[in-house]
């Protein structure tokens, strides 16, 4: 489906919880938590059945997000599910990497195709510091089951903060001998994420340069997403740079997220979209739900205006409330 801008919208985020096992500085704050009540989130059914109504409209690639999504029982049925729904042609996960090992096995029996897993650091005190959980060991552990399984696509995803420079070359050379794309983050001004340090894309290249001689660009994937993709003289996986800030991507944006609690959501900075799940539980049919959802898309903003004065109907929520 193409939105009001001519682009087209093939790529749903589906946040299947607000739950995490970490507390990340940059997403959740350390203590003091509301929780959404387990009857405003979606239902592994409801999401199944707009899923299905979403690739009618022309979307091909879903990701599960959270929060943690691993955390969520019964993920690998609705993987299944998803999977199955006509016109999918990729369903990815983005994790922490904590319960990756554990239960990857199974997904990969359902048919995941890919896997995001979030890592900062690899300096163990720091990774305790910076995700206020002292869990490196289980993500490294999930991430060498990634990499060991056949077919599976694995992207490991930085967020440079300024705490973690030190880190960012070790962190890229993981792709000198893996098929891995590395990939840095550019945090985004979004609730506890505009208290924090930002590194631009130019610093981080700066630095990766320095390590491993002058980057090399690699073809894009228009499906992929928004990465801008290189790799270094002998390296064998690639790094990316998704640098939403410093390096606008808007006019090629080809994604719409979807809540834990229902609320199809057209641009990361605003609340614009519309709530689903109102919808479904006053018993709309699928004919209501594709008008709601087509008439949403359509009117997805043209642009967002990070780094610049707040605006009316600006995000205010952290991330594990949308959808990392």
């Amino acid at each position: 489906m193409l939105d009001q801008f001519g682009r087209s919208i093939r790529y749903l985020r589906v946040s299947v919880t607000d739950r995490c096992n970490l507390r990340c500085r940059y997403c959740m704050p350390e203590e003091g938590i509301t929780w959404v009540d387990h009857s405003a989130i979606l239902s592994y059914e409801q999401i199944l059945r707009l899923v299905r109504l979403a690739a009618g409209l022309g979307v091909e690639k879903v990701r599960l997000t959270g929060g943690e999504p691993l955390v969520r029982k019964g993920l690998v049925g609705l993987v299944r599910g998803i999977k199955a729904t006509g016109g999918i042609r990729t369903v990815s996960l983005t994790t922490n990497g904590v319960l990756l090992a554990e239960q990857l096995p199974a997904l990969l029996e359902a048919g995941l195709d890919g896997v995001n897993l979030s890592l900062d650091t690899l300096d163990r005190d720091q990774f305790a510091a910076l995700t206020r959980r002292d869990e490196l060991p289980r993500t490294l552990e999930g991430l060498e089951a990634a990499l060991a399984a056949p077919g599976l696509t694995v992207k490991l995803n930085c967020v440079p903060s300024g705490d973690n420079d030190a880190q960012l070359v070790p962190l890229a050379a993981l792709a000198r001998d893996r098929d891995l794309t590395v990939r840095f983050i550019e945090l985004m001004p979004i609730g506890l994420g505009d208290t924090l340090t930002r590194r631009t894309e130019d610093e981080v290249l700066s630095r990766l340069e320095k390590a491993f001689g002058p980057a090399i660009p690699c073809p894009s994937d228009p499906l992929a997403g928004p990465s801008r993709n290189v790799t270094f003289p002998g390296f064998r996986g690639q790094v990316g740079f998704i640098s939403a800030v410093s390096h606008q991507f808007c006019q090629s944006c080809n994604r719409v997220r979807l809540t834990a609690t229902g609320f199809l959501k057209t641009c990361l900075q605003y609340d614009h979209g519309v709530d689903l799940k109102a919808l479904l539980d006053t018993g709309a049919d699928d004919a209501a739900l594709l008008e709601a959802m087509a008439e949403a898309i359509g009117r997805k903003p043209a642009s967002h205006h990070f780094g610049g004065s707040r605006q009316a109907r600006d995000e205010g929520r952290n991330m594990n409330q949308i959808g990392g």
